[in-house]
């Protein structure tokens, strides 16, 4: 396969102002792709964003280059990305495109693609939409331009869709939820579908102005939701990211459960219903408590690489439909084709329904190991994961930890950094092993 020159495994990100989130670049990229799925005999995609400042701008270099195109637009306005996915699927688009950069400060952007089917474009769309980008832009006919239209009932849609994978025979009534929605896509759909499923909901930042999106809030910045269940004796908490796909929760306590948790509880809740179709889908940083509380229950448990994207292709191979990120990217297919902050909130909800226990009692069935994370700085060619003395050093921790912890050693994606991970039952060792480790690499360097 090609290599890829503009998308990576989320489609195209960056500094808003720079190559390749400019007004001049993704209009040609909104061009290119609708040169794409036109020849494919497409004459419609969906266009939503979250609530960043730059989401005006790029919307309309995007809306520009697919009518320049021959497509038209449908303008979703502020959207979750999940949210996109799903509306892409319902209104036969040939694909929905999300303006967003996550989790990320709002100085950042990003445009990435749904297919049709609710899902990441395939990787020979990918390419062919990167070969398009650099050909000369041209323009339709005047008569052939795109149009574009405002889809102005798309939040209601959306709410819907999400309310309807709540169990009709449960109430949320009687629970108190803290709500934070990261002043992103998701200010003014979460809070409508959990009042509208019964619940007391206290909402914070819900309130964008297109800077404040993921700032000291929602699921990357805990520290105010936690604050604010102890404060209103809340049931629970449910934090999303900006762009609505990550959740991360509190219980009644003010402690933060995590991916791995949220999974378990969705995992024990499914197979008591009989709904669990295979096993768990986790990634290497998943905690190997969530192996271990799994194996007890006699549900099986894979990794795959880290990122969501990852997570989805391990469930694709294997014909299972539930996996999740330690970082909330939860993925339940059972639901829906993407991860979606919301829906695995209403999965939780169903979980404390269902069994009429708290957040903090059902999370009580697996216990988290301590996870140590080490980062080691290298430069130069060397490649230290190839020395004989860190293979040495490794292979002694895993035999020391056989069937009770493990190491990981991985390469970051972004930065000249070595992370080496230990876990195990006791902090202090696997603290004194991760550092034994990240000696022999430095050495290594």
């Amino acid at each position: 396969m090609s290599e890829r020159k503009y998308f990576g495994t989320d489609g195209v990100r960056g500094l808003v102002g720079k190559a390749p989130i400019s007004p001049d670049f993704v209009m040609k990229l909104g061009y290119a792709a609708g040169k794409v799925m036109a020849a494919q005999g497409t004459k419609k995609v969906l266009v939503g964003k979250d609530t960043r400042i730059s989401g005006y701008m790029l919307e309309s270099a995007l809306e520009a280059g697919f009518s320049a195109a021959g497509v038209n637009i449908g303008l979703l306005g502020p959207m979750p990305t999940p949210g996109i996915a799903y509306l892409t699927k319902t209104f036969r688009a040939e694909a929905g495109i999300v303006i967003s950069a996550s989790h990320n400060p709002y100085y950042d952007n990003g445009i990435k693609f749904f297919s049709q089917s609710g899902e990441k474009l395939p990787d020979a769309v990918e390419l062919a939409i990167e070969a398009e980008i650099d050909k000369p832009m041209t323009c339709v006919a005047s008569d052939k331009l795109g149009k574009a239209t405002r889809i102005d009932d798309a939040a209601g849609r959306y709410i819907e869709f999400c309310k309807s994978n709540f169990p009709s025979q449960y109430s949320l009534a009687g629970l108190k939820i803290v709500v934070d929605c990261a002043n992103g896509a998701t200010y003014h759909i979460a809070p409508n579908v959990f009042k509208e499923l019964g619940a007391e909901v206290i909402e914070i930042a819900t309130s964008p102005n297109g800077t404040n999106i993921n700032d000291k809030c929602g699921a990357t910045s805990m520290g105010q939701i936690q604050e604010a269940v102890v404060k209103h004796g809340a049931d629970l908490g449910i934090a999303l990211d900006g762009d609505g796909d990550r959740l991360m929760m509190v219980d009644h306590t003010g402690e933060v459960v995590d991916g791995d948790e949220l999974v378990y509880v969705i995992a024990t809740s499914d197979l008591a219903a009989g709904s669990l179709s295979g096993g768990v889908v986790g990634t290497l940083m998943s905690n190997m408590g969530l192996e271990l509380a799994l194996k007890e229950l006699d549900v099986p448990f894979v990794r795959s690489k880290v990122g969501d994207r990852y997570v989805m292709e391990k469930l694709l191979e294997n014909g299972w439909q539930l996996g999740a990120e330690n970082s909330g990217h939860i993925i339940n297919l059972n639901h829906t084709s993407t991860g979606d902050g919301i829906i695995a909130a209403l999965n939780v909800l169903t979980a404390i329904c269902r069994t009429e226990k708290s957040l903090f009692e059902l999370r009580q069935g697996m216990t988290k190991l301590p996870q140590i994370l080490v980062n080691v700085r290298f430069e130069g060619d060397n490649d230290p994961l190839e020395s004989a003395n860190v293979i040495a050093a490794v292979d002694q921790v895993n035999e020391q930890l056989t069937g009770k912890g493990r190491v990981l050693l991985r390469k970051s994606g972004t930065e000249p950094l070595i992370r080496v991970m230990v876990e195990g039952p006791d902090r202090k060792e696997v603290t004194q092993l991760a550092n034994d480790i990240a000696e022999q690499v430095k050495l290594a360097c």
